[in-house]
C-alpha cells in the first residue's frame, strides 16, 4: 500500500466540526484510511497553517463553455442560447472540446474541485481531458431535438446512449455517465420516453435542466395542466439517481415530488442571476428533504466555475428569496458544495472520514480576509476562495501542489485554449 499522510492542518469533519488532525490516504485504493492525530504515510503533503475539507462538486456544468467565456453577456436565456450560443457550438470540433475541457478541468484544480457533471457534446474528448487531468466526472453528451428531422434527432438520442454505455467507468473507474437530454422542451416527448427506458436499461442515470425559467414552465402548464416535474415523472422521468439542474421555478407540490422520488436538484445561483432566470426556493427544497447541489452551470453564463464563488452566492440569493437572513446558511451551503454534490452525482465523497474517497481540497488559511478565524465554516461560504487553495487531490493522487497543477501542463492548457477560442469564434 502506497500512503500518503496530509498532515499538519485542521480538518473539516462530517458534522462541520473543525479539529487538528492528519488525513491518511490509500493512494492505491484511492481512499481515506484514517483522520487523526500523529499519523504518518510513505509521503507527505503540508497542511500546517491550512484546513483540510471534502474536495468541492461542481454538480452541473458545461466544461468546454471555457471557450465561450465572455462572448455573449448580458442577454436573456432564450435569446442566449439561440442567437449566440448554439449557434457557435455547431462549429465545434473534438479538439476544440478537448481543449476547453483542459481548460476548466485547470481552473477547477486550480479552486478545489474535484468532482463535476458536465453536459455536453464531443463527449470522447471531455473523457479523455478528465482521464488526464485527473478528476471525477459524470459526463453526457446533452441531446437537442427541436429545429432536427426524425433521422436527425434520433441519432442525437442514440448519441448520447451510446456515450452513457461506452464510458460509464472510464478513466479506473473516476468517470460515469448519464443519459442527457438538454430539457423538457427541447426534445421530443416520445424520444425522451423511448430513450429513458434505454438509459434504464444500461443503468445510468438521467439528467436535464427543469424550471429554469418561466418560458420553460408555462408551455407545459398550458398544454398538459400540470406542472413540468409532474410531467417529467409521468414520462418516466426523476427515479432516485436522476438529477436536475436549475429548478429555480418549482412549486411546493414539486419539491415534495423531487423529495418523494429522492432525485436531486442542482442549484446554480450565478448563472440564475446573470440570465435574471429568477431565485431558486433553496430553503424551501431543503425543508422538504431534496438533496441540493451547487454547480456553476457552463462559464460562458457565470463566467467561472468557482464553487466557492458559488457558495457565497447560493448564501445571499438564498436569503433574498425566503425574505429571511437565516436560511440556507453557512453550513447549509457548504453541504451543499460537498456531500450534496456526492451525493447528487452518486460518488462516495463529499466528506473526510475514513472509507470515503480521497478526494481532498486544502485552503490555506494565512490570507487578511480569512482572519479573524473565528468560524471557519463561515470563511468557507462567505469569505473563502478558490485562489485560497494550496492542494488539491483526487482518488488519493495530488493534482495540484503548492498552487502547481501537476497532471496537466497549465500554461500550455491556457494557449491552446485561447487558440482554439478564436478559431472556433471566426468559423462561427
Amino acid at each position: 500500500m502506497s500512503t500518503l499522510c496530509v498532515s499538519g492542518g485542521r480538518v473539516l469533519l462530517p458534522n462541520h466540526d473543525v479539529v487538528r488532525a492528519d488525513v491518511l490516504v490509500d493512494q492505491n485504493t484511492g481512499s481515506i484510511v484514517e483522520v487523526g492525530e500523529g499519523l504518518a504515510g510513505d509521503e507527505t503533503l503540508s497542511a500546517d497553517g491550512c484546513l483540510v475539507v471534502p474536495g468541492l462538486v461542481n454538480a452541473h456544468t458545461h466544461a468546454a463553455m471555457t471557450l465561450l467565456r465572455g462572448i455573449a453577456d448580458d442577454k436573456p436565456l432564450d435569446a442566449w442560447l439561440r442567437e449566440d450560443i448554439w449557434p457557435v457550438e455547431a462549429a465545434l470540433t473534438s479538439e476544440d472540446v478537448r481543449a476547453g475541457t483542459e481548460l476548466a478541468a485547470v481552473e477547477m484544480i486550480k479552486s478545489g474541485t474535484t468532482a463535476f457533471a458536465d453536459m455536453y457534446f464531443e463527449v470522447d474528448a471531455v473523457v479523455d481531458a478528465v482521464e488526464r487531468a485527473g478528476l471525477r466526472a459524470r459526463v453526457g453528451h446533452g441531446v437537442v431535438t427541436v429545429g432536427k428531422d426524425e433521422d436527425e434527432a434520433r441519432a442525437d438520442a442514440e448519441e448520447s446512449i451510446r456515450v452513457a454505455e461506452e464510458f460509464d467507468g472510464a478513466a479506473d473507474g473516476r468517470v460515469s455517465t448519464a443519459f442527457m437530454p438538454h430539457s423538457l422542451t427541447t426534445v421530443d416527448p416520445d424520444l425522451l420516453v423511448e430513450y429513458t427506458e434505454r438509459a434504464r436499461d444500461a443503468g445510468v442515470p438521467v439528467h436535464l435542466h427543469a424550471n429554469e425559467t418561466t418560458d420553460e414552465v408555462d408551455p407545459i402548464v398550458d398544454e398538459h395542466d400540470e406542472r413540468p416535474l409532474e410531467w417529467a415523472r409521468e414520462l418516466g422521468l426523476l427515479e432516485r439517481e436522476d438529477f436536475v439542474a436549475h429548478g429555480v421555478h418549482t412549486t411546493a407540490s414539486e419539491h415534495d415530488l423531487l423529495a418523494e422520488t429522492g432525485a436531486g436538484v442542482v442549484h446554480c445561483p450565478a448563472s440564475n442571476m446573470k440570465l435574471a432566470s429568477g431565485m431558486a426556493p433553496v430553503q424551501a427544497m431543503r425543508d422538504a428533504g431534496v438533496t441540493v447541489a451547487l454547480g456553476t452551470d457552463g462559464a460562458a453564463s457565470n463566467n467561472d466555475l468557482d464553487v466557492f464563488d458559488e457558495m457565497r452566492d447560493a448564501a445571499m440569493l438564498g436569503k433574498l428569496a425566503a425574505d429571511d437572513a437565516s436560511a440556507v446558511p453557512a453550513d447549509a451551503v457548504v453541504e451543499m458544495a460537498t456531500q450534496g454534490g456526492a451525493d447528487v452525482l452518486g460518488i462516495d465523497a463529499g466528506r473526510v472520514e475514513a472509507g470515503a474517497n480521497a478526494d481532498l481540497a486544502v485552503l490555506d488559511l494565512d490570507a487578511t480576509h480569512l482572519t479573524p478565524q473565528h468560524d471557519l465554516v463561515s470563511h468557507l461560504a462567505y469569505a473563502a476562495r478558490g485562489s485560497d487553495v494550496r492542494h488539491t487531490v483526487c482518488d488519493g493522487q495530488v493534482l495540484m501542489r503548492d498552487r502547481e497543477v501537476t497532471t496537466l501542463d497549465a500554461d500550455a492548457v491556457r494557449e491552446r485554449a485561447s487558440e482554439h477560442a478564436r478559431a472556433l469564434v471566426e468559423r462561427a
